[in-house]
């Protein structure tokens, strides 16, 4: 029996009582919406299947967002008890998997036999093109030189930064945090601490001031003395400029969230990760400081993916520079 469950043409068939949905050629937000819901309509059926299969075999093109309804619908299933196989996985498809990580979470099903990716055929695999920004090399030669030169600057200045961070506060020089890059791959970024040493265990005892899937605190106990100067003036960020060299973050981009804010992402603010990250963007710009709910940064990132352009950058990289200087320009 086949039954049509969405206008995004999603349909449904059922192989000896197991649902298989078939997932169309394109998996981006639209799709990913219907996709979503579909999917949990189905996880509250009567009886509950044992299994579902999503069958990917016409499907060539995932963004973030279509990322991210999967990623939720794996939740729903494991909540539900429910085994989920995804089946004939194209290569287009493989490869968002393969960059995130997530071919070693599902259970992948490729001509009815499980596949187990090798490294010569994960070569073969190339990411999709979700923002135009991902593939110009004009941009990737930006950061290439903008790195460069950050790191330069960062070498000069690092052993005054260092003494002073060791002198105002015990602890290590560089704090990792890690963050979502573009596609929701995890990297590490790297900062001069400005908190002290348990800084992540006191965060529960910290006041939020800002709603939604950030976190904020214009007074935050933790940060020390000298952290705020390095905030103030952004000289805690230096250190990112080599994950700028490496490609995990661009000179301009979005906000780099952490994975427990993309946790309570909802589908359609997964488009943010269509992108890399930045040191820089519309949110530090726009008043970083004043910031005061998710709804603003979701705004601004996406206002950087409409306006994009090499000049763009440019003209943010240029403000960026102004911006820091100023008092309100504490970090976020």
């Amino acid at each position: 029996m086949i039954s049509q469950i969405s206008k995004v043409d999603f349909r449904v068939k059922f192989l000896k009582e197991i649902p298989l949905i078939q997932v169309p050629p394109r998996l981006s937000v639209l799709e990913a919406v219907a996709f979503k819901q579909n999917f949990k309509q189905l996880c509250q059926g009567s009886p509950l299947p044992n299994q579902i299969i999503i069958d990917f075999s016409q499907t060539t093109f995932m963004d973030s967002s279509g990322l991210g309804a999967l990623v939720s619908n794996l939740k729903t299933a494991q909540q539900q008890g429910i085994n989920l196989v995804l089946r004939q996985v194209q290569p287009q498809v493989m490869a968002v998997f393969s960059l995130t990580g997530l071919d070693g979470v599902f259970t992948i099903e490729q001509a009815h036999e499980p596949v187990t990716p090798t490294v010569n055929r994960r070569s073969e695999w190339k990411p999709p093109v979700t923002h135009p920004s991902v593939r110009s090399w004009v941009k990737r030669a930006i950061d290439v030189l903008g790195a460069l030169v950050g790191l330069g600057i960062t070498a000069i200045l690092f052993i005054p930064i260092a003494v002073a961070i060791k002198l105002d506060s015990q602890g290590p020089i560089f704090f990792g945090q890690i963050r979502c890059g573009w596609m929701g791959r995890q990297f590490r970024i790297w900062k001069f601490r400005s908190m002290c040493t348990n800084a992540e265990a006191l965060k529960s005892t910290v006041q939020n001031q800002v709603s939604g899937a950030i976190f904020k605190n214009d007074k935050d106990p933790r940060v020390t003395k000298l952290g705020r100067f390095l905030r103030r003036t952004s000289l805690d960020e230096l250190p990112q400029f080599w994950n700028v060299l490496i490609g995990e973050m661009s000179l301009v981009g979005t906000r780099p969230p952490t994975p427990d804010e993309v946790e309570s992402y909802e589908v359609p603010e997964w488009q943010r990760l269509d992108v890399k990250p930045g040191m820089t963007g519309e949110w530090q710009v726009s008043g970083r400081s004043q910031l005061r709910s998710f709804e603003d940064v979701i705004r601004l990132d996406l206002k950087y993916q409409q306006n994009w352009s090499l000049i763009y950058d440019i003209k943010l990289i240029l403000k960026t520079i102004a911006v820091v200087f100023r008092k309100d320009s504490g970090a976020v």
